[in-house]
């Protein structure tokens, strides 16, 4: 089997960020990519609550402390802490992070269902 994918390189500083139910999105890895995931480069202040219907995401903080609502339970993050949002729960992050979210399956961006 032959693969026609290449590798994918993005540098945060060079991708134009946009305004999103988290908060600045660079998308360092999109659908069009055709990759087995999405990766986002995202700048969190107080995002809103949504959840994801066919989605799983791992958060990564890269920077920041505040909290996550996760359906009816609220978790402390900050800094190195991982977090999986399986598809389906309702989620935001409060405070100012900025955060690596890697995205299974890829399409997240046409899967987002926000609750407030």
């Amino acid at each position: 089997m032959t693969s026609t994918t290449t590798f994918i390189r993005r540098d945060p500083a060079e991708v134009k960020p946009w305004a999103e139910t988290c908060g600045q999105i660079r998308p360092l890895v999109e659908e069009a990519d055709g990759a087995a995931a999405e990766i986002h480069h995202v700048e969190i202040d107080h995002a809103k609550l949504h959840y994801h219907a066919n989605t799983d995401e791992f958060y990564y903080i890269i920077d920041g402390k505040g909290t996550m609502v996760l359906d009816d339970e609220t978790i402390e993050v900050h800094k190195g802490v991982v977090v999986y949002v399986p598809r389906g729960m309702k989620h935001k992050a409060i405070g100012k992070l900025t955060v690596l979210t890697v995205c299974i399956p890829r399409g997240v961006l046409n899967d987002i269902h926000e609750v407030e």
